[in-house]
């Protein structure tokens, strides 16, 4: 066996591929599937395209439901788990919050600016049934943004283990799922991006038949008045949080581990730690302090 690297850009963000692979061809073949699978989910759910199944749900707010494939559905219904587990902080109608929160923004807005926009955010407003969604308002949008880059990496994992590759690890952006074991049973190493410092790693996680996000608000900011503010908004407020600067979390599958980490960082900094104990994963996390916490890491 040996390994063979592919590089690429998708769904926004650079991704790789590192198979344990007999030949070449078969290398090939399976990183020729991947990368056509991760295009087909970007032009499926990328709200940056007018024909994805995300620009017709948004463009149909107020007006009719839009006919959902089962796959869709199941990512809606996921969203909806989170929702729930999240008491309703991870909602993916709040990607609508951009239009306040933008680095076009020269100034704070006011709390009339911002209840306009929030009364547009709601998951508990939408209507989800099997064949069928609907958002209730003129002006709601959804953005998958929050699940389906992960769920992506899951389902392009599955692919390259159907393709007769012995171990692989397979990243989008930074969402991480591995199977099988390099060289002599060697786990693979991830670095994990030091929050402050780019060009260094923090921390370093050994991975094997195991899935890795990393959540952090420290890549997206506005910077408004002298302060810096995350990307990450909380839908209740419409205001920005300022929590953990990076949440680090393990899992057998991508799209739970996205969904673990982003979820902590819309808590403040003890709720946050004290939800990533309770889910009882394998997590690590920085705080503004740069301390760090977790039982993942080496």
């Amino acid at each position: 066996m040996q390994l063979y690297t592919t590089s690429f850009q998708a769904m926004g963000c650079p991704c790789e591929l590192r198979l344990f692979a007999g030949s070449a061809a078969v290398a090939q073949d399976a990183a020729a599937a991947c990368i056509s699978e991760a295009r087909r989910f970007e032009q499926k759910y990328s709200r940056y395209l007018d024909t994805s199944v995300t620009s017709l749900i948004n463009r149909s707010a107020g007006v009719s439901a839009t006919p959902i494939d089962p796959e869709t559905f199941s990512l809606l219904q996921y969203a909806d788990v989170c929702y729930e587990q999240s008491q309703g902080l991870f909602d993916i109608t709040s990607g609508v919050l951009r239009k306040v929160w933008n680095k076009d923004r020269q100034t704070l807005p006011g709390q009339a600016e911002l209840n306009e926009i929030t009364r547009l955010v709601g998951w508990d407003k939408v209507r989800l049934s099997e064949s069928e969604f609907f958002l209730p308002q003129r002006g709601m949008e959804i953005d998958f943004g929050g699940v389906v880059k992960e769920y992506a990496a899951d389902a392009i994992a599955m692919r390259v283990r159907s393709s007769g590759i012995s171990a692989a690890l397979v990243s989008l952006g930074g969402d991480i799922v591995t199977f099988g074991a390099q060289l002599a049973g060697a786990a693979w190493p991830v670095g994990i991006v030091h929050p402050t410092r780019k060009s260094s790693v923090i921390a370093t996680i050994y991975l094997k038949d195991m899935a890795l996000a990393t959540s952090g608000g420290y890549a997206r900011y506005f910077d408004l008045q002298g302060k810096r503010y995350s990307h990450l908004i909380n839908p209740n407020t419409g205001w920005p949080v300022d929590s953990l600067l990076s949440v680090s979390v393990s899992t057998e599958q991508a799209v739970v581990a996205g969904s673990i980490s982003s979820i902590a960082l819309l808590y403040d900094r003890q709720e946050a730690l004290e939800w990533l104990e309770n889910c009882g994963c394998a997590y690590f996390a920085i705080d503004q302090d740069l301390s760090c916490y977790g039982n993942l890491g080496g």
